[in-house]
């Protein structure tokens, strides 16, 4: 090897410096990551040590069944969504959508997804012989059907979109823009550079980026064969479309924050979840029993995690939510469960059936209708009980319309649709996560409380997974939507980080 130092007159002479840079660089990369996995790994054992000084003295039971069969009744899932919804070829769809309840390693043990173009249903046979399969119901999407059965536990509605014809109608309860220029204190350019980097690179799989400064849309852009008007996979945007649902029964008094929760199962013989509040439950800190694997103490060990239970297991998801036992008193560990936007989703179905009103219908008449939405699709499980946890499907525009919804304080055209200071509520650092140390949730929205975006610190979203979110951002005026498909989760946030921070050069602070 060549020398890289030469001594002489007590002179240090760097005859190639490249190397000895890139080794220093290395090294001080190096010892930045060893640093930051140790901070990690502190934090999560100072978790796991809080939790357990306050965990209660209850039974842990794990859901009944195969994991590979749920696995598969997730794969025949997303399968169908993407299919008969989405649009998506087969082919892709396997490739690259929902590994959240179908891992791509687990679709390798079981048969090529059978499409039933006819009876819109998909296949999947286990090799044990069992076939799990989901069926496309109309406005109520794709369902999986539990194991064994061919048929579902309730009717599917026809839902009607009370809205006007979307291309002779104005942007944001139509789809028809202003002809007017962007206006002068915006960098269009940068606005352009912007969109282009949330779809760079192509294995980003970015499949929507839309961007609303005030209300009005600023940049757009779509992949190939998505329009504005798709229904693409959200996940886990739909816990924040959950609390908005809620919100819309706390605007019209049949629920308050900080009532007791009035889940049935959960009334009378003493039973201590009776304390459980509706604040504590959008805090995801319930406290129940409800492993996901987000736990910080997550052991696959323990068995299939009902987490995805929820999703996969063709059972009554809001029994099984509200029958789990407590872990945690309320509002002392916060924690990412299902079991907490799926009791939401089980309050709201309570509140719109008390009133002698149509569930299924609820969420357009209620909210869609009132602010443009047209492609939302709210799946069910076999009972009817929406999974709006993460089974929806909308289109970038629509997720946009909601988050302008967030922005302008709840109110649409005048009109109060939210209760005053619930969006403050959804977008303040709940308690429990603040004591964990992890200033980044709400109430069923993300808080960039930790600064690791490059956007406000009191940016909010709804994220769901595989890259999922709408960005509001109130010091900017912008709501920002991206969406992709999941195997490009990681490359589309790493865009998403370059498209936020062009953004922020592009729009000015609005000084409020």
């Amino acid at each position: 090897m060549p020398k890289l130092l030469l001594m002489k007159r007590n002179r240090t002479i760097i005859r190639n410096p490249l190397p000895i840079i890139f080794y220093i660089a290395f090294f001080l990369l190096s010892c930045q990551s060893d640093n930051n996995e140790e901070g990690k790994d502190a934090a999560r054992a100072k978790m796991i040590a809080r939790a357990a000084k306050l965990e209660l003295d209850t039974e842990y039971n794990a859901p009944p069944g195969d994991a590979l069969s749920h696995y598969t009744a997730g794969y025949a899932k997303i399968m169908c969504s993407a299919v008969f919804i989405t649009g998506l070829q087969p082919e892709f769809a396997a490739e690259n959508v929902g590994f959240f309840v179908s891992p791509y390693a687990e679709r390798a043990k079981v048969g090529r997804p059978i499409v039933d173009y006819e009876n819109k249903s998909i296949s999947i046979t286990l090799p044990n012989g069992v076939t799990r399969t989901a069926i496309y119901v109309g406005d109520q999407g794709c369902v999986c059907l539990p194991e064994g059965v061919d048929s579902l536990y309730y009717k599917p509605v026809k839902v009607v979109r009370n809205l006007p014809d979307p291309n002779t109608t104005p942007w944001p309860m139509g789809d028809v823009l202003p002809g007017e220029p962007v206006p002068s204190e915006i960098d269009v350019d940068k606005v352009a550079q912007a969109v282009n980097a949330a779809f760079e690179p192509a294995e980003a799989l970015t499949a929507a980026f839309v961007v609303t400064y005030k209300g009005k849309i600023i940049g757009e852009r779509y992949a190939e064969g998505i329009t504005k008007d798709t229904p693409l996979e959200s996940w886990s945007m739909g816990k924040s479309l959950t609390a908005t649902l809620l919100g819309i029964l706390i605007k019209d008094g049949i629920y308050t924050l900080d009532q007791p929760a009035p889940i049935p199962q959960w009334q009378g013989n003493g039973d201590e979840r009776a304390k459980i509040t509706i604040m504590d439950i959008l805090h995801m800190s319930s406290g129940l029993r409800f492993r996901a694997p987000q736990d910080p103490d997550y052991d696959p060990a323990l068995g299939y995690p009902d987490h995805l239970f929820v999703y996969n297991g063709g059972t009554n998801s809001f029994d099984w939510a509200a029958t789990r036992p407590q872990q945690w008193p309320p509002n002392t560990i916060g924690r990412y469960r299902n079991s907490d936007p799926v009791l939401i989703s089980y309050l709201v179905r309570l509140g719109v059936e008390g009133r002698e009103e149509n569930y299924h219908t609820f969420p357009q008449r209620a909210l869609f209708d009132k602010i443009g939405i047209r492609s939302m699709v709210m799946e069910t499980d076999p009972y009817g009980n929406f999974l709006s946890q993460g089974y929806e499907l909308a289109s970038g525009r629509d997720w946009a319309r909601l988050g302008n919804l967030y922005l302008q304080d709840g109110v649409w055209n005048g009109e109060r649709i939210l209760p005053e200071g619930f969006t403050q509520f959804v977008s303040t650092i709940a308690p429990a996560w603040k004591a964990d140390g992890r200033p980044i949730y709400g109430g069923f929205f993300w808080v960039n409380g930790d600064e690791k975006r490059p956007i406000p610190k009191e940016a909010y979203m709804m994220r769901g997974a595989g890259g999922q979110s709408t960005t509001i951002i109130p010091s900017h005026d912008l709501v920002i939507v991206r969406l992709g498909h999941y195997k490009g989760a990681k490359a589309g946030g790493e865009a998403l980080n370059k498209a936020y921070t062009l953004l922020m050069e592009a729009v000015p602070k609005n000084g409020n």
